[in-house]
């Protein structure tokens, strides 16, 4: 069963409750339409009433719950807690009122506040606009440093990875990790790995260097990233440094890294900055044709993914399905 459908049937199972904020773009609302047809979640849509039923003339949003930030009767202790979480940096309750106007900010606030279980986002706004309110009110998860961003590939008639499927991490969100973040990154995403496609993770500590051909600044950040991978989490398949054609093919790891216990099966592929991780993944995504899943966050205490603003509205279908799935586990 390919990801997406094994995603929507999870979803399906368990409804969950997520906030889509960006109800001005037509495929939102065609997406909000599918999805309550389908009933993979429950959803809150953020935005002027009138305005959402003139704009979705001929579809069904009668199951979604629309909300009107001005007319929210919780507005004040919304304004509140978001002042105890800032208020040591700078913000006032005046101030969180203000805030609480932009329906990115009031989103992730429902989530905060239990009143939805995840919020997906992006379509036409960027990757800070959308993840920046998600790092400054909701918290990491338990026995994590970092917040970091992976995406899921899903490569047609593949023979690689997990029968074409592989998380690619951090190719969204943390720019130039030192050796720490990047081990918390590689432990994170090879979590999320598991989470969501169920298969034990095989992670490759990517870079242009395998096992000390080359040796410089950069790839020893990546060989003492990968150290401290394996110390913190002993029981996780993790080698590195390699080049990504030892990682991937059999045939290439027994000449370049014998001996290497993914033996070119790696399923997760960390990438040593986010200059490698944002072009690998768009070069497999065009010229593989893959499916690209993310940027989705990983180690945040409650699901808040991104989208492309050239997303389609399947593609805003199949990410809500990812974040209800990720809500469940969650809990």
């Amino acid at each position: 069963m390919k990801f997406l459908e094994t995603m929507i049937k999870k979803a399906q199972a368990d409804k969950k409750t997520i906030v889509l904020p960006e109800t001005e773009d037509m495929r939102t609302l065609q997406a909000a339409h599918d999805i309550l047809k389908r009933e993979i979640a429950d959803l809150v849509l953020i935005g002027d009433k009138a305005q959402i039923e003139r704009d979705a003339a001929g579809l069904d949003l009668s199951k979604a719950k629309i909300v009107e930030i001005d007319k929210f009767a919780d507005m004040e202790a919304y304004a509140v807690k978001l002042f105890e979480l800032r208020q040591h940096k700078g913000m006032t309750l005046e101030k969180a009122r203000e805030t609480l106007k932009n329906k990115m900010y009031f989103g992730i606030m429902m989530v905060k506040m239990g009143d939805a279980d995840g919020m997906v986002a992006g379509a036409i706004h960027s990757t800070g606009e959308t993840l920046l309110p998600a790092l400054q009110i909701i918290s990491t998860a338990p026995g994590v440093k970092k917040v970091s961003a992976f995406f899921i590939m899903c490569v047609p008639n593949c023979e690689y990875g997990s029968n074409g499927t592989f998380a690619f991490g951090d190719s969204g969100l943390i720019e130039n990790p030192d050796a720490d973040v990047l081990s918390e990154i590689a432990i994170s995403t090879a979590k999320s790995f598991k989470t969501l496609i169920g298969e034990e993770p095989r992670v490759a500590m990517l870079s242009y260097s395998t096992y000390k051909s080359a040796k410089s600044e950069l790839t020893e950040k990546v060989i003492e990233a990968t150290r401290l991978a394996k110390e913190k989490a002993p029981d996780l398949v993790i080698d590195g440094e390699m080049q990504v054609d030892a990682a991937i093919v059999s045939a290439v790891a027994a000449k370049k890294a014998p001996g290497s216990p993914l033996n070119g099966n790696a399923n997760v592929l960390i990438f040593p900055d986010l200059n490698a991780g944002n072009i690998g993944y768009k070069l497999v995504e065009r010229l593989a044709k893959a499916e690209a899943y993310g940027p989705l966050l990983s180690g945040i205490a409650k699901p808040v993914n991104d989208l492309s603003r050239g997303c389609s509205a399947e593609d805003i279908v199949g990410v809500v399905a990812i974040t209800s799935v990720q809500a469940q586990l969650s809990e």
